[in-house]
């Protein structure tokens, strides 16, 4: 698959298995997973043909791992703006992580903290490389400094997706070490 046709899918997919499954007629069970022939069905009613083969590819070559196959069902891994319970344990998470962000946000994270905003968790990174590219999906990136382990010393749970995204529901400002 040339990499133009592996991202339009892997956009509809991230479309339609975390925001708007409704839109394609597609129904979510609570945990977000759908059924893979109800999924390719609904996309093909919609106009867009989707193999077997092509749907394996894009989960198997996202660089982000957004998606996991699990026998003849798929979910999207986190980013969820409907209802969905990921049922993933709490976990300690390392002693800092890190947020991407732009510095029209800054002001606003100073006084309100990070949170989910459409979204049921708010993400963090694993390291300032992956959080850099995510700041700059919206301009030029800031990267703020989570101190998680602060964070889960003082009673906030995190979670971690499949594909390493980093989960909680609010951090506030107190934790957050901002650049210069």
């Amino acid at each position: 698959m040339d990499n133009k046709r592996l991202v339009r899918v892997s956009k509809y997919l991230s479309a339609h298995l975390r925001h708007q499954p409704e839109r394609i007629g597609l129904v979510l069970d609570p945990q977000g997973w759908a059924d893979i022939d109800a999924l390719l069905a609904a996309a093909a009613r919609h106009g867009l043909v989707i193999t077997r083969d092509e749907l394996a590819q894009v989960v198997a070559g996202n660089d982000k791992r957004r998606f996991t196959i699990e026998g003849d069902r798929i979910r999207a891994n986190q980013g969820h703006s409907v209802e969905v319970a990921l049922d993933l344990p709490a976990v300690e998470p390392p002693e800092v992580l890190f947020h991407g962000t732009v510095g029209s946000r800054v002001a606003a994270i100073r006084k309100d903290g990070l949170r989910p905003m459409t979204r049921h968790a708010v993400h963090l990174s694993p390291d300032r490389e992956t959080a850099t590219r995510v700041g700059a999906r919206r301009g030029r990136p800031v990267v703020l400094v989570v101190r998680s382990g602060e964070m889960h010393r003082a009673g906030h749970e995190f979670q971690v997706s499949a594909n390493g995204v980093w989960l909680t529901a609010h951090v506030p400002s107190a934790h957050i070490s901002f650049p210069g």
